[in-house]
């Protein structure tokens, strides 16, 4: 990915994309911290070695966490 070129704007989105991308996520299989993005939307844990799809920057994206929390109200009921 290159760098964007001017704008102070563009350059802190950027970096919050790569340090959302870089940074390790917890896993939802065995609870530890260890999943990390090894291909575009792909993540793995590094200990249970599970894979998991997700977002391309992050392992849960906003709209996801929406239709997580609509199921799980309905599931309730």
């Amino acid at each position: 990915m290159q760098t964007p070129k001017f704008g102070a704007r563009l350059r802190k989105k950027y970096n919050a994309a790569e340090r959302a991308k870089r940074s390790k996520y917890i896993c939802s299989k065995c609870g530890k911290k260890n999943v990390k993005r090894i291909s575009n939307a792909i993540w793995q844990c590094k200990s249970c070695n599970a894979k998991i799809a997700g977002g391309a920057y992050m392992l849960t994206t906003g709209i996801g966490e929406v239709v997580n929390r609509i199921i799980n109200e309905y599931s309730k009921k």
